[in-house]
């Protein structure tokens, strides 16, 4: 046991080894616009003038009570939210498909390399095409929807908000299905054979084996594709921005931190103090959240503390796994 702990000790220094050169660059380059930031926050700096003067909390008392800013804070989760959850769900699903190996699927490589291409393309030729194929009033999909009898007359997607906000929550799941899926497939991939083999000697059915033994094993990988998720989803600025008019319309329903963020910075007033206490706000809120989701999913167990249970590590799996710890740690 205790060459086995010293075995795991050895390599979590060797992982902290293979994270130096992020901390090491974070150290550099970005901590120091990290603080920046935070200090422009506690001044009254606009434009290119160089004369402004330390306010204190000022700018975050305001930003508590910012109704815009809350508002364009719940349209971020929301919007993530509604492309974060099917996307998870049918990337969960059709990776268990693909390692399923009753079901012999072909060409799995194509299928993936077909999804993970929308990640591949700018933000910006994604949201040009999107705005041209619900154009009002001779876009494809009004020009299709008329034709095909569904609606009289044309229909302008963009200035009704709940289709607003569905149309960005699509493509950003659209641009991200890929990614996930190859992540969970990569998860899957890791997961030892001999649990499965131990479940099925248990008399554990397909959907059993789901259940008991893919699903924890994929707890690690699940919570960092949610947290990264947020992360970036909190970021989300390119679409929202760029698909309707620069301002989050209609109403303000997509309008977003950053996008809300961007237009106190760089238009109108060029209130860049106000801005940073905008994304001092967003940092913190976005790891306050992370650090929760974290502390909720975290994985508590090491595998050898694993105990063999229904469905589970079987007893014979476990004192394989000791021995071969006891191996290496040899």
């Amino acid at each position: 046991m205790r060459n086995a702990l010293g075995t795991r000790a050895r390599l979590e220094r060797q992982g902290y080894l293979f994270v130096l050169p992020f901390v090491v660059a974070f150290l550099a380059l970005q901590l120091y616009p990290i603080i920046y930031t935070f200090a422009l926050g506690l001044t009254d700096f606009r434009g290119m003038s160089r004369n402004f003067k330390f306010v204190g909390l000022e700018n975050f008392v305001h930003l508590v009570s910012d109704a815009y800013f809350w508002k364009a804070f719940s349209n971020t989760w929301l919007i993530w939210g509604i492309s974060f959850i099917p996307q998870l769900g049918l990337a969960l699903l059709f990776a268990v498909w693909c390692s399923d190996v009753r079901l012999r699927l072909k060409a799995q490589g194509l299928f993936k390399a077909i999804f993970y291409l929308p990640n591949l393309l700018t933000a910006a030729s994604i949201a040009v095409l999107y705005a041209t194929l619900f154009y009002y009033p001779n876009g494809p999909i009004n020009q299709a929807l008329v034709q095909a009898g569904m609606r009289d007359v044309a229909f302008n997607f963009f200035r009704d908000s709940t289709f607003t906000r569905l149309i960005v929550a699509f493509i950003q799941f659209w641009m991200w299905y890929g990614h996930t899926l190859i992540m969970i497939s990569a998860g899957i991939a890791g997961i030892p054979v001999a649990l499965y083999e131990s479940a099925v000697i248990d008399g554990a059915n397909a959907r059993q084996m789901f259940r008991h033994v893919t699903l924890p094993m994929l707890k690690p990988v699940m919570l960092y594709i949610l947290v990264t998720s947020m992360i970036g989803g909190m970021q989300m600025f390119d679409i929202p921005y760029l698909i309707t008019n620069r301002r989050g319309d209609p109403d303000g329903s997509i309008l977003t931190t950053a996008v809300y963020l961007y237009n106190h910075a760089f238009t109108g007033s060029n209130n860049y103090a106000y801005a940073s206490a905008i994304s001092t706000g967003l940092f913190l809120l976005t790891s306050t959240a992370a650090i929760l989701m974290y502390a909720v999913m975290r994985d508590r167990h090491h595998p050898s503390q694993l105990r063999p249970g229904k469905f589970g590590p079987s007893a014979a799996w476990l004192r394989r796994n000791a021995v071969h710890e006891e191996g290496r740690a040899r």
